[in-house]
């Protein structure tokens, strides 16, 4: 059943993609973005039910609906980033590795709506996609999902954190938004190709403010960032 869900979803996507290619060319000249996003999550929405994943949420009253946040997860599997997308209560950003934006229609629309390659490969890669999320964050008031960890938990533990995402709301000076998800690496870990259909549990945890911080504050934070995190692990 795995594998037919997948194909399934394989198919919608499919689908999305060719009914969305003219409505990015119109959307594109004039600089309509949101509505967008909001497909996109609908889409996730849609996802979620083909691949028959419950999920429970809570802490939802931590994210306020008219501020910028970076949002930081753990990360256990593939699925995280969409479902995060999906139950994330704002139409956040995320920054992604180069090579996503080479997908056609799909790269260019994410590049469009807001979404930020970093080049992993420059040692000035991510410098310069943290400097260019700041400046959306303060100017259009946007917010960003991080995974602190840099990639998927190939155990299902608590990675050590970069740096990079504490920089980015110490930057924007906007508060940080801890979440722990559970379930997904049990559905999809590392090296699995089909999801199973399962439970999955999102907390938001309370803000951390980064105002009137500094770098030099980044180890206390990433420990705070940890602890919330791994206290519903």
């Amino acid at each position: 059943m795995a594998v037919i869900r997948t194909i399934i979803l394989v198919i919608f996507y499919v689908v999305l993609v060719v009914l969305l290619t003219p409505v990015l060319l119109v959307c594109w000249p004039l600089g309509i973005r949101d509505p967008l996003l909001r497909v996109a999550k609908w889409a996730m929405g849609v996802s979620r039910r083909i691949l028959r994943l419950k999920i429970e949420v809570t802490g939802l009253e931590n994210v306020g609906p008219d501020r910028s946040y970076v949002f930081m997860a753990n990360h256990l599997s593939f699925l995280d980033g969409p479902l995060l997308f999906y139950v994330i209560p704002q139409l956040v950003r995320v920054i992604l590795k180069k090579s996503v934006f080479r997908i056609p229609v799909v790269g260019p629309g994410m590049r469009f709506v807001g979404f930020i390659p970093v080049d992993r490969k420059r040692a000035s890669g991510g410098k310069r996609s943290i400097t260019e999320a700041a400046r959306m964050m303060k100017e259009k008031g946007y917010s960003f999902l991080i995974f602190p960890e840099g990639t998927r938990s190939r155990n299902g533990r608590l990675q050590p954190f970069k740096r990079g995402g504490f920089f980015l709301a110490i930057a924007a000076g906007a508060p940080i938004i801890p979440i722990t998800i559970k379930g997904t690496f049990e559905l999809m870990p590392k090296g699995r190709v089909f999801p199973h259909s399962g439970k999955i549990s999102v907390t938001f945890h309370r803000p951390l403010e980064t105002a009137g911080k500094t770098n030099d504050d980044i180890p206390g934070l990433i420990d705070e960032v940890s602890r919330a995190i791994a206290s519903s692990l």
